[in-house]
């Protein structure tokens, strides 16, 4: 729970999918982008081949769209796709918490992996946090998204997890660009990590659910704050306007 050798095509691929996405989540990728399986080839000194199959895989996770004619382009959301998303984890989140987050129902050696795991979440939880806090957004997407996924680890089912951690890089693309140009950013990072674990090693149901609750209200804020055109649109110089917007 808690390789290496010679490149393949499998592992190249995923070497260049990681990279475009690391390259979206900081902002140099924007919405909106376009480019072919051509540039990136040449960026990158390969071949087609597992550009392509990256790129594909990318656009399966909802971060870029594909148009046989121009190419790929980073996908744009709206403020009402992530609410979308948002309200969508906050469901899959309040199922597991029935039942999941509390190591019932486990074996003695399971519960041992269940507190390593515990141990190496709450590092994470750590510097997820005091990057927040300090308003560094580069860290922060690592370590939130790190801290997200081997917590989710707890839960034993790979579906799920694998679910939730692509709502999480989806509502990220979204949130980057305005976070960078908002100088007040730092007050909506969340930072309520070292919380979570807190509550889920106590096994307290109900801190669990309410730290849950504060992460989902906190995004849904933030949400009506763009909603309520309160930020510059990233890269128009505009406002946002209307329940819809903006086309992130």
């Amino acid at each position: 729970m808690c390789a290496s050798g010679a490149v393949t095509r499998s592992t190249l691929r995923q070497q260049i999918a990681d990279a475009l996405r690391d390259e979206v989540l900081a902002g140099r990728l924007q919405p909106g982008r376009e480019f072919t399986v051509k540039q990136i080839a040449e960026q990158y000194g390969v071949s087609a081949t597992p550009v392509r199959e990256a790129l594909f895989d990318l656009s399966a996770q909802g971060l870029l769209e594909s148009d046989q004619h121009r190419g790929f382009r980073v996908r744009e959301f709206t403020v009402a796709d992530y609410r979308s998303l948002v309200e969508a984890r906050s469901l899959v989140i309040d199922g597991v918490i029935r039942g999941i987050f509390f190591g019932a129902g486990l074996s003695p050696a399971q519960r041992a992996v269940y507190r390593d795991c515990l141990v190496a979440v709450r590092r994470r939880a750590q510097e997820a946090a005091r990057a927040a806090r300090g308003g560094d957004l580069d860290i922060l997407i690592g370590y939130d998204l790190r801290f997200w996924r081997e917590l989710g680890t707890l839960v034993g089912n790979a579906y799920i997890n694998g679910f939730l951690h692509r709502l999480r890089i989806q509502a990220w693309v979204f949130a980057v660009p305005y976070l960078r140009h908002d100088p007040a950013a730092r007050d909506w990072l969340w930072h309520g990590h070292e919380d979570l674990v807190a509550a889920i090693t106590l096994g307290d149901h109900d801190a669990v659910r309410a730290v849950m609750d504060d992460y989902n209200t906190h995004a849904l804020n933030w949400a009506d704050r763009l909603a309520a055109g309160e930020l510059a649109h990233p890269g128009r110089g505009g406002r946002t306007s209307g329940p819809g917007a903006p086309e992130a």
